[in-house]
C-alpha cells in the first residue's frame, strides 16, 4: 500500500495518507451511557486498538490495548478507583498510563513504565477521542443539538463495508426515490427525483436539492465524516399529532467512523425538542415500536443481500430502522473495501465529485507538508429543511 497515495480515501490506518488526515479530528468512539463506571472495554478504531474504561469517578480513559509487562489485552483487567490492573500478573496503570504498581517489584520500577494515553471528551451522549499527534484541537460544538429536550446518542452497530461508501451516499439525493422507496411508501410520503447542487463551506458541504414542484431540501456535511440533516418525527416512523412532520422537527447528526477498511460504525445523535407531557408520549410510542419487533437491521440485511428476502418482505413499524436495512444493503452491496478507480460517474454524483476533490485536495497537502484547510462549524442550521 502506498502510504502517500492522496487519492486512496478507504485506507485509513496509521501512516496512510487517509489515516493521518482523520486522526487530527475528534471522533466518536462509544455512547456514553453503554459505558458503566468500572468497566473497560476493547475498542478499535481506523485499524489500530485501545483500551476505553470508566474509572469509579465516571471519568472515561482511553489508553493503550496491551500491558508493557507480557502484552496482555488490558480490557480483561480490573478498575481500581480511577486505575485499571492488568489481568495477568496485577501491573496496575492510571488514566495517564502511568503505571503506579508492580506486584513484589520496588515502587521505583513503576515509575519507570508508562504506556500511551490519548485525550477523551463525553459530549451530545457520545465518548470522543483524539488519537492524532500534537495538542487537539478544540472540540466542535453544536449548538442545534444543545438545549431542553431529549437528546437520543446511539450506535447503529457494525456494517461490514468501508466508511466512505457511506459519506458517498450523504451527498446522493438520486438513491433516495429507489433505496428508500419501501420505508417511505409506509409512512406515505412521495420522494420525486431531485436536483442536486453542493457547494464548499466553512465546514464542509452544503447540500440543496431542489424537488420537481420547487421544495428545497438543504444537507450538511462536515469535514471529515460527519452528516447532519434535518428530520421529523413522521420520518421516524412516530406520529404525535397529525401534523406533516408528526409533532416535532429534529436536527440530526451522524458520525461514520471506520473501525478498520472493512467495517465502519455510525453514530447517531438525534436532538427532539420535547418536553414534559409530549416527550412522554413520544417515549412511550417508540417503546411500543421497538417492542413489536426485535429484527436486526444487519441480519435482515445480510438476508436481502443473500437473496433470501425482498425488502418488501421485511415486517417491521419501525421505519428508522427499515431506513437502516435499505442504506445497509446499497452500501454493503458495494464491497468490503471498493475500488473507486472503477466508479462510472455521471452528473448526477456532482456532489460526490465534490466530496472526493476536497478530499484528494487534502490529503495531497498533507503529503506534501502544506497547510490544510480550517474547517469550522456553523452557529446552526435552517431547522424548516426537512429530508
Amino acid at each position: 500500500m502506498d502510504l502517500n497515495n492522496y487519492t486512496d480515501f478507504v485506507h485509513t490506518g496509521p501512516g496512510t495518507a487517509a489515516g493521518r488526515f482523520m486522526r487530527k479530528f475528534w471522533q466518536p468512539l462509544y455512547v456514553a451511557n453503554d459505558l458503566a463506571p468500572g468497566t473497560a472495554k476493547p475498542v478499535r478504531i481506523m485499524s489500530e486498538d485501545f483500551t476505553l474504561y470508566r474509572g469509579q469517578s465516571g471519568k472515561p480513559y482511553l489508553i493503550d490495548f496491551r500491558c508493557a509487562h507480557r502484552q496482555t489485552q488490558l480490557s480483561a483487567g480490573w478498575i481500581e478507583d480511577d486505575c485499571i490492573r492488568c489481568f495477568y500478573h496485577g501491573w496496575k496503570y492510571d488514566g495517564s498510563g502511568q503505571c503506579v504498581e508492580i506486584p513484589g517489584e520496588q515502587e521505583s520500577l513503576a515509575e519507570q513504565v508508562k504506556i500511551r494515553s490519548y485525550p477523551v471528551q463525553e459530549y451530545l451522549g457520545l465518548i470522543f477521542v483524539y488519537i492524532g499527534e500534537g495538542e487537539p484541537p478544540a472540540m466542535p460544538r453544536y449548538p442545534e443539538c444543545e438545549g431542553p429536550g431529549i437528546l437520543d446518542a446511539l450506535s447503529k452497530g457494525i456494517w461490514p463495508c468501508n466508511y466512505f461508501s457511506q459519506l458517498d451516499n450523504a451527498g446522493d439525493p438520486i438513491h433516495i426515490p429507489y433505496t428508500h422507496r419501501e420505508a417511505r411508501r409506509r409512512v406515505g410520503i412521495e420522494t420525486p427525483v431531485r436536483r442536486m447542487i453542493p457547494e464548499e463551506t466553512e465546514y464542509g458541504i452544503k447540500y440543496t436539492t431542489t424537488t420537481a414542484n420547487g421544495d428545497k431540501i438543504v444537507r450538511h456535511f462536515f469535514m471529515p465524516n460527519i452528516i447532519q440533516l434535518i428530520t421529523n418525527l413522521r420520518h421516524d416512523g412516530i406520529f404525535l399529532d397529525d401534523s406533516p412532520s408528526g409533532g416535532a422537527i429534529m436536527p440530526r447528526l451522524v458520525w461514520q467512523v471506520p473501525i478498520d477498511d472493512q467495517n465502519f460504525v455510525a453514530f447517531v445523535v438525534t436532538y427532539i425538542p420535547l418536553t414534559g407531557e409530549k416527550a412522554k408520549k413520544f417515549h412511550a410510542l417508540r417503546r411500543e415500536i421497538q417492542h413489536k419487533d426485535g429484527i436486526a437491521p444487519q441480519e435482515v440485511g445480510n438476508a436481502i443481500l443473500a437473496g433470501k428476502l425482498r425488502m418488501t418482505d421485511v415486517v417491521t413499524s419501525d421505519v428508522y430502522k427499515l431506513i437502516q436495512i435499505e442504506d445497509y444493503v446499497a452500501q454493503v452491496g458495494q464491497g468490503a473495501t471498493p475500488d473507486h478507480t472503477k466508479d462510472r460517474l455521471c452528473r448526477n454524483d456532482i456532489a460526490i465529485v465534490l466530496l472526493r476533490k476536497i478530499w484528494e485536495r487534502e490529503l495531497r497537502a498533507l503529503v506534501e507538508n502544506r497547510p490544510l484547510k480550517v474547517w469550522s462549524t456553523s452557529d446552526g442550521f435552517n431547522m424548516m429543511a426537512q429530508i
